[in-house]
């Protein structure tokens, strides 16, 4: 998936009003992902998508993966956004469904597999599957 296709995903699925804010969300979705799986993961997921996408992915692979549940994630990106962990929540289903729709179904299991059953939602997944 292209980068501008991306976008207009998370900004259909998002209800943005722009391009420039559905990258400002898919920015700040992907960088709280990367805090909650571990670093190898993050850079294997990034090398799935396009160019812009990746950055928010990458750090210096120094840090461990932190362990945190669905309601933290979205306290996250919403402290990011600037907005209400409800309308996090909204957020984070825009650009996680748009990503599990980006990448093979082998990358979505195995990103999947390091989250807790709660997070399948927000992937647009009734379940996790193994």
């Amino acid at each position: 998936m292209r980068y501008d296709e991306f976008l207009a995903r998370v900004r259909e699925l998002g209800e943005y009003t722009g391009q420039d804010e559905a990258a400002t969300v898919t920015s700040k979705v992907l960088r709280v992902l990367a805090q909650r799986i571990t670093p190898e993961e993050a850079a294997d997921l990034a090398a799935q998508l396009p160019e812009p996408l990746r950055e928010p992915l990458i750090d210096d692979g120094q840090r461990q993966a932190e362990r945190f549940g669905v309601e933290e994630f979205c306290h996250r990106i919403a402290e990011s956004i600037g907005g209400h962990p409800r309308t996090a929540e909204w957020d984070a289903s825009a650009v996680l469904t748009t990503l599990a729709d980006a990448v093979s179904g082998g990358k979505l299991n195995q990103l999947m597999s390091q989250l807790p059953a709660g997070y399948a939602v927000l992937f647009g997944k009734a379940e996790i599957s193994d």
